[in-house]
């Protein structure tokens, strides 16, 4: 006697799941409705009981990805609770790297994409950044954080090991006629250690650094 196994029932949710499973493995710009339809063991058609259209399905894959970033905290000081907020917004981007360029593209973001935003802001407000600081804030740091991953992800290797063959292999063939860059190459990337991802932190210290020296000279608007 044998056991059918039985597929999980479908839902928006597990579309979604999919959809997400499916492009960090293949790239959103090789995302279709039938490929989608095929990994989830479905007919096209039957994906549209659960969606209206693969715009919605992007849009929802957005918002999934919002929802895996670590909120601010209450509890933390603002400078702190950003930090921890910018590393997990990193660490999730690593794993989904196609979702940069939409993160802030949606015309009708969803609720966890709101929650985030809304959370950001209310940190900022709470560590007595005034509108307009809080603007140029987020701005500059998230301009920093996706600029960073979506550069990140497109280094050989993700910037680890294969970075440094890649660097031997141009000091070898083309880097004789450029005396910096083969300083830079030589002294610096081909040293044990070198990871281009250790720059994150670097450059995060900086930008926050900055924003507390800034919010000294703003008027701070407090909330009450």
């Amino acid at each position: 006697m044998t056991t059918e196994t039985r597929r999980p029932a479908l839902t928006r949710d597990r579309v979604l799941a999919g959809a997400i499973e499916l492009v960090d493995e293949i790239g959103i710009d090789a995302f279709t409705i039938r490929r989608l339809a095929t990994a989830l063991d479905v007919k096209p058609m039957t994906i549209y009981h659960y969606v209206a259209s693969k715009d919605e399905i992007i849009g929802g894959m957005v918002d999934v990805v919002f929802s895996e970033i670590e909120l601010p905290a209450d509890g933390l000081d603002w400078q702190t609770a950003i930090r921890r907020r910018c590393r997990s917004a990193r660490e999730v981007l690593r794993r989904h790297p196609w979702a940069p360029p939409l993160m802030e593209s949606r015309s009708n973001p969803g609720p966890a994409t709101l929650r985030h935003h809304d959370a950001v802001v209310g940190c900022f407000r709470r560590g007595g950044l005034s509108l307009e600081l809080t603007a140029h804030a987020y701005a500059t740091i998230d301009s920093y954080v996706y600029g960073f991953a979506l550069e990140e992800a497109h280094l050989p290797g993700g910037g680890s090991g294969e970075i440094v063959e890649l660097a031997e292999d141009m000091l070898a063939e083309s880097l004789a006629g450029y005396p910096h860059l083969a300083e830079f190459t030589t002294e610096h990337v081909l040293q044990p250690g070198y990871r281009f991802g250790n720059s994150f932190e670097f450059g995060l210290e900086l930008i926050i650094d900055g924003l507390a020296r800034a919010a000294s000279s703003f008027s701070t608007n407090r909330l009450p």
